[in-house]
């Protein structure tokens, strides 16, 4: 395979632009939730306004999955590792819909809550949940670190299907040439 185009399974180019645009956003944001305090200062309302995007944008790209599946993985590949990719994949799904919607929660359960500025764009309301968002800082920063090892896991696994085994599994996930 080294040298030459891929030309396996592929997911569609809808799947792999919503993929690495969610990823590219989701590690800004876990860069901008880990260190706003000391190193990037003012960076939160970008955050929020990312965190937004992340929702819809997995909100759209969940729409999207359903009509359409995924390749098949190569025949090669155990059970075991199936079943792994599978639930790392749902636990990404749902951290990318739970993350967002925690750090909303947050910023809605302030005895004045306010809108958040979609960046300078529009304002998105507080969510209506009152003081019930007490949970959600707590929430937001567990499951952030939990982002953060499972998309390293993802990435890891990447490469090393990549690199290693060489059997195309991140290949599908790449753009076509031409």
């Amino acid at each position: 395979m080294r040298g030459q185009a891929f030309s396996g399974p592929r997911y569609s180019q809808v799947a792999i632009v919503f993929h690495w645009t969610i990823a590219a956003l989701v590690v800004v944001n876990l860069a901008i939730g880990l260190l706003h305090e000391s190193l990037l200062p003012g960076t939160i309302p970008l955050h929020k306004a990312i965190g937004l995007t992340v929702l819809a944008l997995t909100a759209g790209r969940i729409l999207w999955r359903l009509g359409h599946r995924p390749p098949p993985l190569p025949a090669e590949i155990p059970v075991w590792a199936r079943g792994s990719a599978h639930a790392l994949h749902a636990t990404l799904y749902f951290l990318m819909i739970a993350m967002p919607l925690t750090g909303w929660a947050m910023g809605s359960g302030r005895d004045v809550p306010r809108p958040v500025s979609w960046f300078g764009l529009f304002d998105v309301p507080p969510l209506p949940i009152g003081k019930a968002a007490g949970f959600g800082h707590e929430a937001h920063e567990i499951l952030g670190w939990a982002m953060l090892v499972l998309v390293t896991i993802h990435v890891a696994a990447a490469l090393r299907h990549h690199f290693l085994l060489r059997d195309g599994v991140l290949a599908r996930m790449g753009f076509r040439r031409g």
